[in-house]
């Protein structure tokens, strides 16, 4: 990796899952629907992150530090420069403006929650459960 992918983020879905979290890397329009089912039972995380953003990627690290929710929801990393379609498909379902980095948080086919910059590591943890 070099010296500024080190600096300003993952350069590709496949550095992801380097990461300390269970990510899973959302890179399929197919996904949302199974995000969507998926809810009915387990809360699904999507974070939306831009790859060259240095406010993205420094959410994004304070996010990873800060988890405290395990496996008890599904969390899913989208690579906004690499799926833009997938960003614009989930605006247009989830009729959430675009934001980046952003959190959504949805349950039963819904966005329950969702937050956008520092906004998302002042997300109270208990209450996303």
């Amino acid at each position: 990796m070099g010296i500024f992918n080190k600096l300003f983020g993952a350069s590709s879905d496949e550095d992801i899952k380097n990461e300390a979290l269970p990510w899973m890397v959302l890179n399929e329009m197919s996904q949302l629907d199974e995000i969507i089912e998926r809810s009915k039972h387990k809360k699904q995380l999507i974070f939306k992150h831009s790859t060259r953003c240095g406010i993205s990627r420094m959410v994004k690290n304070q996010f990873e530090k800060a988890y405290a929710l395990g496996n008890q929801v599904d969390l899913y990393y989208l690579d906004l420069l690499q799926h833009r379609d997938i960003s614009n498909e989930i605006a247009s379902r989830f009729s959430v403006y675009h934001e980046s980095p952003q959190l959504l948080i949805v349950k039963n086919g819904l966005v329950d929650k969702h937050a956008s910059h520092g906004a998302i590591n002042d997300l109270d943890w208990s209450t996303l459960l």
